[in-house]
C-alpha cells in the first residue's frame, strides 16, 4: 500500500472524499492551470504562490509553507501528490495523498475530480478532512471562475485572504 493511504478500518470506515467540477475549458488548458505555477498562483495559492511545476519526482512549495511531493504527472489526465496532514501538538506527522483527474467531455469541457486520502482516524484527522475537502471545493470554484472568465475569486473573499495569511484553521467570523 502506498504510504499516506491506509487500509479501510474492520468497520469499513476511512477518511476520504472526492470531489468534482466541470470547468468549460479544453482539458489541456485545464490541467495547464494546475502544473504551471503562474497560473495556479493566480487562483488558488495565491499568498505565496506554487515554487515550481508539477513535474513527477519533484517537491514544490505552494503558499511557501507547504512541500508538495509530486508521484505522478500523466499529461491531460492525472496528478497525484502527497503533502503534510495537519496533526496535533505532539502527534507525529504523517502525509494524506490528493489524486486530481482530468476527463475531456463531449462538449468541449473538463470533468476534474479531486480525491484526498490518507488521514489518520482521530479527531484531528477527521477535522482536517473535512477542512480540506472545502478547499478542494473552493479551489475548482476558483478555478473555474479563473480559467473561464479570467476573474480571482479569492481576492477579497476569505477572512484568510483579507488579512494575507494562509489558512490553517477553520475560523468563525461571524
Amino acid at each position: 500500500m502506498e504510504e499516506g493511504v491506509r487500509a479501510p478500518k474492520e468497520n469499513g470506515m476511512t477518511l476520504e472524499f472526492r470531489v468534482n467540477g466541470r470547468i468549460g475549458k479544453p482539458v489541456a488548458e485545464v490541467f495547464d492551470a494546475v502544473v504551471n505555477p503562474k497560473k495556479l498562483s493566480g487562483y488558488f495559492t495565491t499568498i505565496g504562490g506554487a515554487s515550481g511545476p508539477l513535474v513527477e519526482g519533484t517537491t514544490v512549495t505552494w503558499w511557501n509553507m507547504a512541500p508538495v511531493i509530486v508521484d505522478k504527472v500523466e499529461e491531460n489526465a492525472l496528478i497525484v501528490f502527497r503533502w503534510d496532514a495537519m496533526v496535533d501538538e505532539g502527534e507525529a506527522p504523517y502525509k494524506t495523498r490528493v489524486e486530481m483527474r482530468f476527463k475531456q467531455l463531449d462538449d468541449g469541457g473538463t470533468m476534474v475530480t479531486i480525491a484526498e486520502t490518507g488521514w489518520r482516524d482521530n479527531e484531528r484527522g477527521q477535522k482536517a478532512s473535512y477542512m480540506n475537502c472545502e478547499g478542494w471545493s473552493q479551489m475548482l470554484a476558483c478555478m473555474k471562475a479563473y480559467v473561464e472568465y479570467g476573474i480571482n475569486l479569492r481576492d477579497g473573499y476569505y477572512p484568510s485572504e483579507i488579512k494575507g495569511v494562509v489558512a490553517s484553521e477553520q475560523q468563525d467570523f461571524t
